[in-house]
């Protein structure tokens, strides 16, 4: 058990952190070994259940909400599985990897398309397949943002990358000695997982839709949904295009 905690990704979501990470210690513990069962596949079941889940949401009713709920939690704990046992076993690969993320981002473009429709079908009105749209875009553009960033970066610098996982390498070796859990650090680590509620990303997201099938208050979740997405959306494009114009800056120095 202790080697499977060390396959915890340290800088998870915050419900992650808490909850889905540490379910899926567990199950993994009772699988890890089972030689058949490969991340890839946990993968492909983790989406299948998120694919099963949309179904329960656009069909509605108190019970297919909570049912959604669950197969969004039971996703996320598969979600956060296959990653632990590709590095418990020593077999992560880049393949794997691009997977993992992009049925990621597919998932939370599938649950709140949903969502969105499903209030549309209990109200009447298009505000919350308009909200749902407006979330989902700027959710994407936060991340489609750091690889226009990267683009950018390299037809300026062919070695960007190259420097850029160098230091990677040393920040993971830097979380690696100081990683570990015991009665002093457990506390500092759990104050400072809350700051990351704000954050909303998918781990947080995962639990904000959750809560909102199963207290049917799907418009409200819609409108933090969009807030939330518009405000780090746009936060992360200025902020990639200001480290891009500070690098530039310092290079015309030299």
């Amino acid at each position: 058990m202790a080697r499977l905690w060390t396959t915890k990704t340290k800088d998870d979501e915050w419900w992650s952190s808490f909850v889905t990470a540490p379910l899926a210690i567990l199950v993994n513990y009772v699988v890890v070994d089972i030689r058949w069962i490969t991340p890839n596949l946990i993968t492909l079941v983790s989406f299948l259940t998120a694919l099963v889940s949309v179904v329960f949401i656009v069909f509605g009713g108190t019970s297919g909400f909570v049912i959604a709920a669950i197969l969004i939690q039971l996703s996320h704990v598969f979600d956060c599985m296959d990653g632990q046992m590709a590095r418990y076993r020593k077999t992560t690969s880049a393949s794997g990897s691009y997977f993992d993320r992009a049925t990621d981002q597919i998932q939370v473009a599938l649950w709140f398309g949903a969502v969105g429709y499903a209030a549309y079908d209990q109200t009447a009105d298009v505000l919350p397949i308009l909200l749902a749209f407006i979330g989902v875009v700027f959710y994407s553009i936060r991340g489609y943002v750091k690889y226009v960033a990267i683009h950018v970066e390299m037809t300026r610098d062919s070695h960007y990358l190259e420097r850029g996982a160098e230091s990677a390498i040393s920040e993971v070796n830097i979380n690696e000695q100081s990683a570990g859990f015991n009665l002093k650090t457990l506390p500092v680590w759990f104050i400072r997982e809350q700051r990351k509620i704000i954050d909303f990303d998918e781990g947080v997201l995962v639990f904000m839709l959750s809560l909102a099938l199963v207290s049917d208050s799907l418009i409200p979740m819609l409108w933090v949904f969009a807030v939330s997405q518009i405000f780090h959306g746009m936060f992360r494009t200025w902020q990639r295009g200001h480290t891009i114009q500070r690098r530039s800056s310092i290079s015309i120095k030299k």
